[in-house]
This record gives structure tokens, C-alpha cells and sequence, in this order.
């Protein structure tokens, strides 16, 4: 019997290094387990990751001061505590507007690991993603000017800065946003998917991993993949045009590229695709399916990628809400209009 048992595991860890290799033949990649790796992969030389940035980083992502109402903070539109996004089709931001061109809030959630940021991918990296939305008038609608005014009010803030780059750190708008990138950088959610691929044969079940080799078969892993399992430019409308592509005007960049959204925790970040017009996953894989991969997603095979995505869904870094500085007679006042 014990040799029935022995032989019956090795045939199924057989059976999932098999499916490894298949994913990773076909461009998906893990999470690193190490540490030390995964600071290779998230880590910028420019604006290293220290406790001390990544500390004051959240706080900064936390306040809603930075903004011009005093009411929006980074986590307004990218709620840390849900899926890193808002859970609205187009983003709200300041006087209540609706972004301009019907944009939906994409995760901030291991967006360390894409290769460019925005839908249109006009921000190479995160730090200079953080610069965009507390600029832009429908989102925080602040100025620099505004931005190091509320920071340098606050001798909590101040003395923060100089723990995190020394005595002689001159606060400006794009330290601030650095700092809040640093903090970014850390937002890493590893999976059961990423165990899977790392040597844990056990971390799928079998409805997972049959839907792994249907989202191979099917051409899924042709634009999402790498570690982000998306994050990375690709055409859109490939086969067919996409349903409600006339809700909002955003048709890509110059070339009508798209970033392709992340499929990482995509359970927890309806609606989808970039005007967030599908509320449904399985409805958005079958519409995945026709307008890029020209193919007819039945409802068996929906199932089964969608019980695979399920896999991607990843543990969150502990978060504890950080106690902001108090507001001094120098802070500069809510402005509402």
C-alpha cells in the first residue's frame, strides 16, 4: 500500500512539473519566494527601498491633504484594504468628477512588476505615475507648490524626511512623490499560483489546474504574462471590436496600444477592462477571448480559466492605517472648488 502511495505521488508531482514547465514555456512567471529576489525585481537604484522611505510613504499615500479639497488621498482611488483599486467603472476625484475619458482605476497592486503605468503607458515606472494624478484636476487637483506647502507645514513631516534621506534633504514635489513610489514598491501580493510555480505541486487544486492549461491552450498567456501576468503594451481589438469600446473616447496611445491590465487579485478588482464596463469574469474573459484571440469561450472553458484566476489572488502586506501629523496654522486650507 505504501508503495501504491509512493508511487501515486510521484506521478502527480511528475504531472505538475510538467504543467510548471508548460507555464513557463509559455511566459508566466512567479513571485520569487526569496527575498533577496524579489528585491532585485522590485528595488529602483534611483529611490532604493529603505524602512524609513517606505514608513513615510504610506503615510503620504494616506493623507488626503496633498490634495486640493483635503478630502483625496492616493488610497481614494487605489483602496489599499479591497483590491488596490476604487470599485467604480470610471475613477472620481475632485468636485465629484468622473475621469474625462471614462477611465477605470487599475490596481496598485504589484504594479511594481509593469513594465509601464497609465492604460496609455506614459509613466515609465511608479515614480513617475505618483507625479500624474495629484496634478491632474479631475483626480487630487493640487500643484507642487501646494503639495510641499502641506508636507513642510507639519515638523512631524519634516523630521520624517530627514530620518529617511539625511539632514540636508531639500523637500520637494518629486521627494514626495518618490517617497509615496518607495512605499508602492512593497505592495506585493504573492500567491497560490506563485507556490505552484516555485516547487508546491499541492498549491493548485485540480480545478485550477486544468484551468491553467485551458488558459494556455487558448492563447490567454500570449498577452498576460511575465511576473505581473499582464502590466506590459499591447494592441487592442485585435480580432474584433470590443463592445462598449464608445464609452468614454480612449482608444490607447499614438500607436493604439493598451497596457494590459494585471490579472493578479482579479477577482477583487471589478469592473474590467479600461472603462470598466464588464462587472462579470467570466463575461470579461469570453469578451477577452473574442476581440484579441478571435476565439468563442464556451461556458465550460470561462469556468475553468476562471477558477485558475482565482489562484492569483495573493496575500496582502499586513496593513495598520498610519497616524498622520496634526495640521498646523501654516497647513494650507481645504479648497473645495
Amino acid at each position: 500500500m505504501k508503495k501504491i502511495i509512493a508511487l501515486a505521488v510521484t506521478a502527480a508531482s511528475l504531472m505538475a512539473g510538467s504543467l510548471v514547465q508548460d507555464a513557463k514555456n509559455a511566459g508566466l512567471k512567479a513571485i520569487p519566494a526569496s527575498e533577496s529576489e524579489l528585491l532585485k525585481l522590485i528595488d529602483n537604484p534611483k529611490n532604493p527601498i529603505t524602512k524609513a522611505k517606505v514608513k513615510l510613504g504610506k503615510k503620504l499615500y494616506m493623507d488626503p491633504r496633498l490634495s486640493k479639497s483635503g478630502l483625496i488621498s492616493c488610497n481614494f482611488c487605489h483602496n489599499l484594504m479591497e483590491g488596490g483599486d476604487d470599485g467604480v467603472d470610471a475613477s472620481t476625484g475632485h468636485m465629484w468628477r468622473h475621469n474625462p475619458h471614462h477611465l477605470n482605476a487599475p490596481t496598485v497592486y504589484n504594479a511594481v512588476f509593469f513594465g509601464s503605468q497609465f492604460w496609455d503607458g506614459r509613466a515609465k515606472d511608479l515614480e513617475a505615475q505618483a507625479q500624474g494624478p495629484a496634478l491632474a484636476h479631475p483626480e487630487m487637483a493640487a500643484t507642487k507648490e501646494h503639495i510641499e506647502k502641506v508636507v513642510k507645514s507639519m515638523p512631524e513631516y519634516v523630521k520624517a524626511f530627514k530620518q529617511a534621506y539625511g539632514d540636508d534633504i531639500k523637500i520637494t514635489f518629486e521627494k514626495v512623490t518618490d517617497t509615496i513610489a518607495n512605499f508602492e514598491r512593497t505592495l506585493v501580493t504573492p500567491a497560490p499560483f506563485d507556490a505552484f510555480m516555485n516547487g508546491n505541486a499541492n498549491a493548485l487544486n485540480a480545478k485550477e489546474k486544468e484551468g491553467l492549461k485551458t488558459f494556455i491552450q487558448i492563447g490567454c498567456a500570449s498577452c498576460h504574462n511575465g511576473v505581473a501576468l499582464g502590466g506590459e503594451m499591447n494592441a487592442i481589438n485585435v480580432a474584433a471590436t470590443y463592445k462598449y469600446m464608445n464609452v468614454g473616447d480612449f482608444e490607447g496611445d499614438k500607436n493604439g496600444m493598451v497596457k494590459v491590465p494585471t490579472l493578479r487579485n482579479i477577482t477583487q478588482t471589478a469592473p474590467y477592462f479600461h472603462n470598466g464596463m464588464v462587472w462579470n469574469l467570466k463575461d470579461a474573459i469570453k469578451e477577452m477571448g473574442r476581440i484579441q484571440l478571435g476565439a468563442k469561450i464556451s461556458d465550460k472553458q470561462a469556468e475553468s480559466i476562471e477558477a485558475f484566476l482565482g489562484s492569483f489572488t495573493g496575500k496582502k502586506p499586513h496593513m495598520m492605517m498610519p497616524m498622520l501629523p496634526a495640521s498646523t496654522s501654516a497647513t494650507p486650507k481645504p479648497n473645495l472648488n
